[in-house]
């Protein structure tokens, strides 16, 4: 009964229909529990994992767990977090982008006891007719009124009549695999209702629909690829305990909840600690141990510690997202306003005022040429995407480059 309650509550925005829902897994039921996602891009972040984990805790009180990769659904695209239209991806980027996402998800999912599919087997076979019938359940009003379309279509924006699809596309994924449970963050919500209002005209009852709270990023807003403020489960051990360490203080317990499996009773206990650097340092321990292990985990977080303890950087430096490929030292000291001019950063290069060194990555090899780079001249450097670095000018300036 605590498993069904907390399953119920932990990170959970909304339950459709709750009562039918707690119903009938208290009942014993074995339920069919859908989970999709579009592989939009390479890799999943542990925003998108907060529902899988969530479909984790379904498998582990015994219900069949569905997994869908959206390939066809990647192909329309979605347009419920999007204040602009989403541009339509090419078979042969979502062919790219899911190479692995059975893989990361398999990290969370038992593999043994996971159904999965991707969504083009069905689809793709869908006609007219057929596709027909089904937007012939939805009003032009109902799609207007989508809060993201709403707000599109008053500021002259296009909404295209392909987005308007793309829930009547997910509605029939849950006909095809005959859904009883649909979970989602809550920006999908509209999608997730869409099933519910499909399933009856195939002669099925309506899913139950539970949503999850949403994981803002490293900058503070929502979690999103296309903004780069994500921490992948497939980030390396030091560049995900650094990027935990990153976020903002207000966001630790929801991160605890939401990112980890700690109980709740463990929890408070960790935000009574007074310093919210210690609270974040267990944080980062327990989601990289999540997904590389406790040793894993345990290593990074001494190469953390020794790195920005006794090195004496600043925990809570600039951060800015990194802008991969050539970049000449001077130019970027200049963007990110570490100097006032040209001259100004000669004059340091003389005076051995610049450093460049790897951030939280410290035990990454790809850094170890930069680790020690005291250029006494302008240099062109190549920034990794994948690789976090610190510039230091003079003795109290600092910027995180991630």
């Amino acid at each position: 009964m605590n498993l069904i309650e907390e399953l119920l509550t932990r990170g959970v925005e909304e339950v459709i229909d709750k009562a039918h829902l707690e119903a009938a897994l208290k009942s014993k039921k074995k339920l069919r529990v859908k989970l999709g996602i579009d592989p939009t891009s390479p890799n999943i972040h542990i925003g998108r994992a907060v529902v899988l984990w969530k479909l984790r805790a379904f498998q582990e009180l015994g219900h069949q767990v569905v997994f869908i990769v959206g390939d066809f659904t990647g192909l329309i695209g979605d347009t419920s977090d999007k204040d602009a239209e989403r541009p339509m991806l090419s078979e042969a980027e979502i062919k790219k982008n899911l190479k692995t996402y059975f893989e990361q998800a398999f990290k969370i999912l038992d593999k043994k006891k996971t159904e999965a599919h991707y969504n083009s087997k069905w689809l793709k076979k869908l006609g007219f007719l057929e596709i027909g019938k089904m937007a012939d359940l939805f009003g032009l009003h109902e799609m207007a009124a989508r809060e993201n379309v709403a707000n599109r279509l008053k500021a002259g924006k296009r909404v295209s009549f392909r987005e308007l699809l793309y829930p009547i596309m997910q509605g029939y994924d849950s006909v095809a695999i005959k859904a009883d449970v649909e979970l989602g963050g809550t920006d999908q919500r509209f999608n997730l209702l869409a099933g519910r209002t499909i399933q009856p005209a195939y002669g099925q009852q309506p899913q139950d629909i539970l949503t999850t709270q949403l994981m803002e990023g490293t900058d503070g807003r929502k979690m999103s690829s296309s903004w780069g403020n994500v921490i992948n489960i497939t980030d390396e051990p030091n560049n995900m305990f650094g990027k935990v360490m990153s976020i903002n203080d207000e966001l630790i317990k929801k991160y605890f909840i939401l990112a980890t499996r700690m109980e709740i009773g463990e929890i408070d206990e960790i935000m009574k600690l007074a310093n919210p650097r210690d609270q974040k340092l267990v944080l980062a321990e327990k989601i990289v141990a999540l997904y590389h292990g406790d040793k894993k985990a345990a290593a990074a977080k001494e190469s953390f510690v020794s790195q920005f303890s006794k090195g004496e950087l600043p925990v809570n430096m600039q951060k800015e997202k990194i802008d991969p490929g050539k970049h000449y030292l001077s130019d970027l000291l200049l963007k990110y306003g570490l100097v006032s001019s040209k001259s100004d950063a000669r004059r340091l290069f003389q005076q051995n005022g610049i450093k460049l060194g790897g951030g939280p990555d410290l035990g990454d090899p790809k850094v170890k040429e930069h680790l020690a780079l005291k250029p006494t001249q302008d240099v062109e450097i190549v920034l990794d995407g994948n690789i976090s670095y610190i510039v230091q000018v003079g003795k109290k300036k600092f910027i995180w480059l991630m």
